[in-house]
Formats: structure tokens, sequence, C-alpha cells
């Protein structure tokens, strides 16, 4: 049945989104200044993702399982994420000072942190192709159908993280809010070293 195909997918999916990582280690650190910050990572997550799985779809997976393409996945990704790391640890006294810092727009943060984070890439085309073509079997409605509930289990959970800081924010001294900025800076740090160095391994 499609419905107790759906109840899989919703568990599945929020069992990743609510796996820690560089996505979640962004979203933390945006949602101090607006409660907002969750949807837009969710958004910008699904601006990388959504199109993923019609690739997908359309037989990408054949081509992401070939060697090469993990390791440079891996690496560049790997990279992109101890720059962030960095640059979010040296920044983060500027960012208790103001109110919105442009360098971590949410958006382009749920955006850059899906797409340099290999592990995503590895979960479609593992478990995601996997629940891809389950949901083939119900026609191309089920598809359909699978793609917005897949998304909105991601949307569900940012929303939440964003409303549970925004909405406690006033609990948190500038000390703990610059210490919670430099972990997440070390959380993407050693995401990046960790994707780099698990290519080679």
């Amino acid at each position: 049945m499609l419905a107790v195909f759906l109840l899989g997918v919703v568990a599945i999916s929020f069992s990743g989104a609510m796996t820690p990582g560089p996505v979640l280690a962004v979203a933390i650190t945006n949602s101090y200044h607006s409660w907002k910050a969750g949807p837009l990572i969710a958004i910008g997550h699904g601006i990388v993702e959504i199109p993923l799985m019609f690739l997908i779809f359309f037989g990408l997976t054949r081509y992401l399982k070939v060697a090469w393409m993990k390791v440079l996945i891996g690496v560049i990704g790997g990279i992109i994420l101890i720059y962030l790391g960095i640059k979010m640890i040296k920044d983060k006294a500027i960012q208790t000072k103001i109110k919105e810092n442009p360098s971590y727009n949410p958006l382009m943060g749920g955006i850059v942190t899906t797409a340099a984070n290999p592990y995503f890439f590895i979960w479609w085309i593992t478990i995601g192709s996997a629940l891809i073509l389950r949901s083939v079997e119900f026609g191309l409605k089920g598809f359909m159908i699978f793609i917005p509930t897949h998304w909105l289990c991601d949307l569900g959970w940012y929303f939440l993280v964003s409303l549970t800081i925004y909405k406690t924010r006033h609990l948190w001294g500038r000390k703990l809010h610059e210490t919670l900025l430099g972990i997440c800076g070390l959380v993407l740090l050693g995401f990046g070293v960790y994707f780099i160095v698990s290519v080679f391994i």
C-alpha cells in the first residue's frame, strides 16, 4: 500500500534529518537570530536535494558509484566544510554582536553544506535510491508524492530546531553563544577533515 510506504519514508527521512551533521550545525548557529533560519535552510537543502532525486530517477546512481567520483566529491566537499568551519570559528565573536551576517545566510548555508557533504550523496546513492525505486512501483504518482513527503520531514525538523533555539535565546549569555558557535565551527571542520581522509582509507 502507498500509505504504508509513505509512513516508512517519513520514519527513514526523519532519522536521516536528525542525524548530526554540517546542515544541523549551520541551522543551530543561524537560529539564534531568527526562527525562519530552519525553514530557509530546509529550502536550501531542497534546492540541492530535489534535482538530485530526479537525476537518480533518470539513472544518475551508476555514475555516482564510480570510485574517482566518490574521491572527488569527498575531497571538494571536505575542503569547503573546513573553510566554513574555520570561518565560523574566527567570526564567532562578530556573530554575537550583529543581528544578521550575510556570510551565513541560512538559505545559502543550506545549499552549501548540503552540496559539500559527501555522505548526503552516499545516503541518496544507497537508501535514497532504494526508496525512489520503491516509490516507482506505485507509478509516477508514487514518485511525485515521495518527493514532498521526504522534503517536508526535513522542513519539519529544521523548523523545530530553529524555533526551539530562537524561543530560548534569552537564556543564552554571550559567552554561551560564542561557545556554541565555536563548537559548531569545530563540527564543520571535523566533518571536513573526516570526509577527505575517509575517501583514501
